[in-house]
Order: structure tokens, then C-alpha cells, then sequence
């Protein structure tokens, strides 16, 4: 099919946008790249982690998400407003905690409990950020297909080490993800926000299946934020810089799905997906 149809149909604005879309998430790399200003090679060092750390790493990433959306069905369930993220706030617990995993280190025995707490703040943190960027974009944070739009991101911002190009493809992840989800929404229209509960209570269903999922890519990402905090001698300035490009990240990430989102919305997904495939970057 040619692309010519396709543009014609869009204004040159959100030609550009799925185009910027487009690059940011084709693109990914690693997240810590830049940090290899700081003097360290990620790639080569990832690898030898061992596997006793690794298994406590993907530990730690499960246990993170999991309290986010119980933190989230919590408020969807009482009927509350998802409070916008406070900036002064956010920005002070992600250079708090960055500073003190980088002066400790995150492999040392202190530095590993502060590695384990900092993540689950700057997750928690995170998702709330990524909840103000999908309201931005029109979404409704009380539906639950929503907020399962949200938890994606830490997905669609991860590559898994089995990645290829096609793997790697956003459509071709956001339907895995999708297809993952349908059983989490099926159980939502039969019973309830309120039932979601005891789907995180059991290892084997489709909730937790799909936070699994989730889990194993963005890992990935975790275990580079984990191995440039590794050395002491970064400091609390290195710590810092570390959580900023972490989180930057996931929110240019957020700004391009939710953009295309919106598209979606707009002018029908057949379009837009065709659109994005066709547009070279």
C-alpha cells in the first residue's frame, strides 16, 4: 500500500508527531547510554551480573509493579481523583534517593537495601507521572484498560535481551501486551474493580501474568540503572543523574504512546498504524 494515501488523509502536525513517535520508540537502546559520559560500560558489565543478582533484580521489579497497581485499584476502587504528581516532591525523592544509592554503591550491603527502596519509590513515582501524561492526552484514569495502558509503558521502554527488530517493533509489543491483557479485562467486566484484589494475591492468573511480562522487559532497564549505581565513586551527583535519565526516559516514552493513543482515537487505528508503518525514520 502506498504511503501517499495515508499522509494525505492527516494533517502535517500529527504526521510529525507519529513521526517523532516513531523514533522515540523504534529507537529505545539502552536507557543509560548517555551515562557512558560517567565512564562506564554498561553492555560488557550487565553480563556479569550474576544469577543469584539477577533472580533478586527481577524480585525486586515484580514486587515494585505489583505495589503500584494495588496502590492503583485502591483508588480506582474507592472512587477517588488520581492526584496530578507533585514536582517538588517528586524531584526531591529522586535526588535523595540517587544520591544515596550512588555515595553507597548498590552492590554493597546497604547500598542493595537502598537500591530495593529507591526502586519502588521511583516506580511508584513514575507511574504517577505516566498517569499525568496519559490524562494529558485525553485518557481516562478510571478505566481500567487505562490504567493497563499505563503499566505498558515500563514494557514498551524495556527491550528484552531475546529482542530482534521485529520484536521490537511498538505495534508488535503492544499487541502481545494486549493479547496478555484480555484475560485481566475479562475478569474486570464480569466482576469488578473489587475483584482485582484477589487476582494479586494468586501467582497464576491473567493480571499477574501480564505484570510478569512487563516485569521481564523492564528489568532489563533496571539492571543498567543497578550496575551504574554499582560504583561508590559516581557520588551523590552521579546518583542523581542516574534516576533523572531513568525517569526521563519512561516519560518520553509515556508522551509518544499516549500520543499515538490519541490518534488512534481520532482517526481510527487502521490508519494510524498503517501510518506509522509506512513513515521512514
Amino acid at each position: 500500500m502506498s504511503s501517499q494515501p495515508l499522509t494525505n488523509r492527516m494533517s502535517p502536525e500529527d504526521l510529525e508527531a507519529i513521526k517523532q513517535a516513531k523514533h522515540h520508540m523504534e529507537n529505545i537502546g539502552f536507557v543509560m547510554k548517555g551515562l557512558n559520559k560517567l565512564g562506564n560500560s554498561l553492555d560488557s558489565t550487565i553480563k556479569k551480573i550474576p544469577a543469584k543478582q539477577q533472580l533478586w533484580l527481577q524480585k525486586q521489579v515484580n514486587k515494585s509493579l505489583t505495589l503500584v497497581v494495588k496502590s492503583n485499584l485502591v483508588t480506582m476502587q474507592n472512587g477517588k481523583t488520581f492526584k496530578k504528581p507533585s514536582n517538588k516532591t517528586y524531584k526531591a525523592l529522586v535526588t535523595t534517593t540517587g544520591a544515596l544509592s550512588g555515595v553507597l554503591g548498590s552492590t554493597t550491603g546497604i547500598g542493595t537495601a537502598i537500591f530495593a527502596s529507591e526502586l519502588a519509590v521511583s516506580t511508584k513515582f513514575m507511574m504517577r507521572s505516566i498517569l499525568d501524561i496519559a490524562r494529558s492526552h485525553g485518557e481516562n484514569l478510571q478505566d481500567f484498560e487505562t490504567q493497563m495502558a499505563c503499566m505498558q509503558v515500563f514494557a514498551l521502554g524495556g527491550k528484552s535481551k531475546d529482542d530482534d527488530g521485529l520484536e521490537t517493533s511498538y505495534y508488535t509489543m503492544r499487541l502481545a501486551l494486549n493479547s496478555a491483557a484480555k484475560g485481566a479485562s475479562a475478569y474486570v467486566a464480569k466482576n469488578g474493580v473489587q475483584g482485582l484484589n484477589k487476582m494479586l494475591i494468586a501467582s497464576s492468573n491473567p493480571l499477574m501474568k501480564l505484570i510478569g511480562i512487563i516485569a521481564g522487559r523492564f528489568s532489563i532497564q533496571v539492571s543498567e540503572k543497578f550496575v551504574a549505581q554499582a560504583i561508590p565513586v559516581l557520588g551523590a551527583v552521579g546518583g542523581g543523574t542516574i534516576n533523572f535519565v531513568f525517569l526521563n526516559h519512561f516519560q518520553t516514552v509515556a508522551e509518544a504512546h499516549f500520543k499515538m493513543r490519541s490518534l488512534e482515537r481520532k482517526y481510527g487505528n487502521e490508519l494510524v498504524i498503517s501510518t506509522y508503518n509506512n513513515l521512514k525514520i
